[in-house]
């Protein structure tokens, strides 16, 4: 099991001092990973927690990190493909890449609030083939240059998109998925699964056996595929849902201990994401006391005292 954690990028801890102070402390600390996630807009009226309310351009943050971090993996967890062309987010992917010295992880949605859809151009149709193709472009502009590409949605003239990827094949393609179809498309064709936000952990393993089927009926080594877990955080109080209490909630043996039996599910890697504890990530409060309470959270949860 490795243990990363989230970026500074939303709220009010969103700063570049902190993703530059954070980014050192988390390697310091023994974490495995960092990671970013995407957030365009929020729909007037909508609703959506803090954590969404001012988030940071993944790539873009990714970046920054990488300049200010030399061992470290830098994950993006997750960016909705149909919102960007494929040869743009190649080309970024590969810049990143390349910047951090063959560090990037890149995770893939399929996207879901219909604003957002409309704000960038995507298209909600056909959103699982879409994907599949939009990773074969992906690696096909990150292999043997000149490069080109035809399929149904996308198309790449003949050309070269150098720089290279550090990483021979290119960044590791992760996809986010929930539903039954949409795992077994991540057992078929990914790198790795990483979970929502949403996600009922309790029932990870119901998933997991999913994907895992999937890359086995594909000939693919089905072991071989990361199991990626999204950890929101609540420490304190613990946390109650329609199961009893939410994992990852309350003190810190009992957010270990969940993390001890996530790995007996089979998830291979856990990130605490910071940015979704409301008193870390939301845009309103103190960014001091948002900054303090996020670096004992890290320290308190240092991966080589307890796992």
């Amino acid at each position: 099991m490795k243990i990363g954690c989230g970026l500074p990028v939303s709220g009010a801890w969103a700063t570049p001092a902190n993703i530059a102070s954070f980014g050192t402390l988390a390697e310091e600390l023994g974490y495995a990973s960092l990671w970013t996630f995407q957030r365009l807009l929020v729909p007037e009226g909508s609703g959506m927690d803090p954590v969404y309310h001012s988030v940071l351009d993944p790539m873009a943050a990714m970046a920054f990190a990488a300049a200010t971090t030399s061992r470290i993996r830098l994950g993006v967890a997750v960016i909705n493909a149909p919102y960007v062309s494929p040869a743009y987010l190649a080309k970024q992917a590969a810049t990143v890449d390349v910047l951090s010295a063959g560090r990037l992880d890149l995770g893939l949605g399929l996207g879901w609030m219909p604003e957002e859809f409309t704000a960038t151009g995507g298209s909600m149709e056909r959103r699982g083939a879409r994907t599949e193709e939009y990773i074969r472009v992906l690696r096909t502009l990150w292999g043997r240059q000149p490069a080109q590409f035809s399929g149904d949605f996308y198309a790449v003239p003949l050309g070269t998109t150098l720089p290279a990827p550090v990483q021979a094949g290119g960044p590791p393609i992760l996809l986010g998925a929930s539903a039954p179809g949409a795992l077994r498309r991540v057992g078929k064709y990914a790198d790795g699964w990483v979970t929502s936000s949403r996600a009922d952990l309790s029932r990870i393993g119901e998933s997991i056996d999913i994907v895992r089927s999937a890359a086995a009926d594909a000939g693919r080594d089905a072991e071989a595929i990361r199991i990626i877990c999204r950890g929101v955080v609540r420490a304190g109080e613990p946390v109650t849902g329609a199961n009893g209490r939410v994992l990852l909630s309350g003190s810190f043996d009992q957010i270990t201990r969940d993390v001890g039996w996530l790995a007996d599910q089979g998830v291979t890697e856990v990130f605490f994401d910071l940015n979704w504890d409301p008193m870390i990530g939301s845009p309103g409060i103190d960014p001091v006391a948002a900054t303090d309470r996020a670096a004992s959270l890290l320290e308190a949860l240092q991966p080589g005292t307890w796992y």
